[in-house]
């Protein structure tokens, strides 16, 4: 408990100051519980959304965003109390991204864990709750050793508690071979958005004698102060600071510790700053400081200039600290004339101190303390509450304002949230926690842009087409599928060797995707190794052979006038071999002279007869001619053939007659 309730820890202030409630109103105390979600993505029996973390007050928290990693649960030093070894110890295998840390709670501060997990290169830290309390938001211990000093500062990722039985139930999943446990945290839904307003509250208390809360507290309001003006001035945000304070029993309101931390009769009180009521500066002069910033920012607000209590803050720090003994009210009222504030009303406002009376101002402050619908009190300083909802992370410039723009609805952020050191493209940190191959340069994250405002909104995590080779999985794990994968990337990732001029690989046509080793080798196909065929006996079995084992496959001599068949794992007589071969020389031979005969066959016989087929069809068509014509034709048949061979009376048709007797022989 003494990390969530550091402010006590310090035992003078418990012993002369336990009757001052310090930042405690005179109602009960409500904490509400500060929640992120946890989703889990994988395995597949395990994938549920969860709202058991409750984050730390420190880190870098990205507003908006996401971390999707895997959980890594330490074999060794599982507390994470001693520093982890190696580089990097806790990579997932084949993937680039580092992984969210599983710890058990207890044995060292929470944010010594914290801190070891980083230098492990973690990208965020889990802490097992081992007890039934309720979970609460934790709080830094205030600087007390050298060891909180050497981390604290350093702290850049973000932590949180979660309980017990969701913690079992991914231990039993990390714990088989293959296991693994695929989680997202967000802060999407971490902060309302309900309008082009964002409302802001600064609780605080001026005091530069506190240690380290008060110069963090200082050191930001320093750097913060240009782009808080920047806001207000262009209206868009509402800025509301705030003192906390205590009151004193009435029991002790005459007592000098009393009237040494209060005004108005114990009403409104703050402990010594320097723990002393011996010497130095008291209480009460705390709180009247603390008033008289109210006022400023009441009257300022009044001429429509409330970003100029950014001005008197820095300004009074710088003129009126308490280290170099000028924190006093004349010093004060200096610097409110400087800023050419009517001083007249900051002393109506802030009233008579001494009176035994209730002061509005004050008296609210302590009313708005209390918790109030979905906030909780106020119990840490200092503290910022983004549209109702406590700011969670490191107190550094860029990590406010990231906050702050994410609290604005979407697209009516102001140019200050679209600068470059605002902008968060999560395909740049970590890539977005996505897969990618480094050595090809090939990413499943894509930044999902706001067109409208050019803003980055987050990122989708899927596989990618690259040159028309399309890469398949979920987005956290991508693989190049189709023939054209053994192309690029290395051999598409898989196994590949030469030797002598031979060359293996796995990666084959014959599956879509993934790696498969040659026939020869085995393995997983990312790695393959030779198969020593002869000492498998598996080849190479029969009676009097000789087996020799080759790189990637094997050879077989066989005893005799033996030969061996691969195909059958035989050997057999070569000479079997040889009264083969004869015999389908024989067969070819036949088919040969076949072949020559038919072609002998075409050129006579048959061009002969298709030679009298054609004179047969010419005569056919001089029948017709000649019976038209037949009278004259016979005259002169007798005239032409007079003296010849023929007999008197033959005429041209009966020539053609017998010509036609002729065709129809053939």
């Amino acid at each position: 408990m003494e990390n969530r309730i550091a402010f006590l820890r310090n035992s003078t202030i418990l012993r002369f100051s336990f009757w001052v409630l310090f930042l405690i109103s005179s109602v009960s105390a409500r904490f509400v519980i500060e929640k992120a979600q946890i989703t889990v993505l994988g395995p597949q029996e395990l994938k549920a959304k969860h709202e058991t973390a409750v984050f730390a007050n420190s880190g870098i928290f990205e507003y908006g965003m996401a971390v999707i990693q895997y959980v890594a649960y330490p074999e060794n030093g599982t507390s994470g109390c001693q520093p982890f070894e190696g580089y990097n110890p806790f990579k997932p295998m084949r993937y680039y991204r580092p992984s969210i840390l599983l710890l058990d709670g207890g044995e060292c501060p929470f944010y010594l864990k914290v801190w070891h997990a980083q230098l492990a290169r973690a990208s965020a830290v889990l802490v097992i709750e081992q007890s039934d309390e309720l979970l609460l938001t934790m709080d830094f211990p205030p600087k007390e050793s050298k060891e909180v000093d050497e981390y604290k500062d350093k702290i850049e990722i973000p932590s949180a508690l979660i309980k017990k039985p969701l913690v079992d139930r991914l231990k039993e999943a990390l714990k088989n071979k293959d296991g693994y446990v695929l989680v997202e945290i967000k802060w999407i839904e971490s902060l309302p958005q309900p309008d082009s307003r964002v409302q802001c509250e600064f609780w605080t208390n001026i005091n530069d004698a506190c240690g380290y809360h008060c110069d963090e507290q200082m050191n930001f309001v320093k750097t913060f102060k240009d782009d808080a003006q920047i806001l207000e001035r262009g209206g868009y945000t509402l800025f509301t600071p705030h003192y906390t304070t205590g009151f004193c029993p009435k029991a002790f309101i005459e007592s000098d510790q009393c009237k040494s931390q209060c005004i108005n009769n114990g009403r409104y009180c703050t402990p010594d700053p320097e723990v002393n009521f011996g010497e130095g500066y008291e209480g009460k002069d705390v709180v009247l400081e603390n008033l008289r910033q109210l006022c400023v920012h009441r009257v300022a607000k009044e001429s429509n200039r409330s970003w100029v209590w950014w001005d008197y803050v820095t300004d009074f720090h710088i003129s009126c600290s308490m280290k170099e003994k000028r924190y006093s009210k004349d010093c004060a009222e200096d610097v409110v004339k400087s800023l050419g504030l009517p001083i007249e009303k900051i002393k109506e406002c802030t009233g008579d101190p001494e009176a035994d009376v209730v002061n509005e101002i004050l008296n609210t402050e302590q009313n708005l303390q209390v918790g109030q619908g979905s906030r909780h009190d106020v119990t840490f300083l200092h503290t910022l509450f983004v549209n109702n909802v406590q700011y969670q992370g490191k107190w550094e410039r860029t990590a406010v304002l990231k906050a702050i723009c994410f609290g604005f609805e979407e697209t009516t952020e102001p140019s200050i949230c679209l600068s470059d050191d605002v902008q968060i493209n999560e395909c740049l940190e970590w890539n977005g926690g996505c897969w990618q191959d480094i050595n090809a340069n090939i990413t499943a994250c894509k930044p999902y842009l706001n067109f409208l405002t050019g803003s980055f909104k987050g990122r989708l995590c899927q596989c990618p087409t690259v040159d028309d080779i399309p890469y398949k999985g979920d987005g956290f794990t991508c693989e190049a599928s189709g023939p054209a994968r053994c192309l690029i990337n290395n051999n598409g990732g898989c196994w590949s060797e030469t030797r002598n001029g031979i060359t293996f690989s796995a990666c084959t046509e014959s599956i879509d995707i993934g790696c498969e080793c040659p026939v020869g080798f085995s393995g997983d196909g990312f790695k393959c190794e030779d198969v020593d065929e002869c000492k498998e006996h598996n080849v190479c079995r029969c009676d009097g052979c000789t087996c020799e084992n080759t790189w990637g496959s094997y050879g077989c001599s066989c005893k005799g006038n033996l030969l061996y068949t691969r195909e059958q794992n035989l050997c057999i007589e070569k000479s079997g071999s040889i009264s083969g071969q004869f015999l389908v020389s024989v067969f070819m031979t036949v088919i040969l002279g076949a072949g020559i005969a038919g072609y002998i066959f075409y050129k006579y016989r048959f061009r002969s007869y298709v030679d009298s087929k054609i004179m047969c069809d010419k005569a056919s068509n001089l029948t017709s001619i000649t019976m038209k014509f037949d009278l004259k034709l016979n005259l002169y048949d007798r005239a032409q053939y007079k003296g010849s061979n023929l007999e008197e009376g033959t005429s041209s048709k009966s020539i053609l007659e017998n010509k036609e007797e002729t065709c129809s022989a053939n």
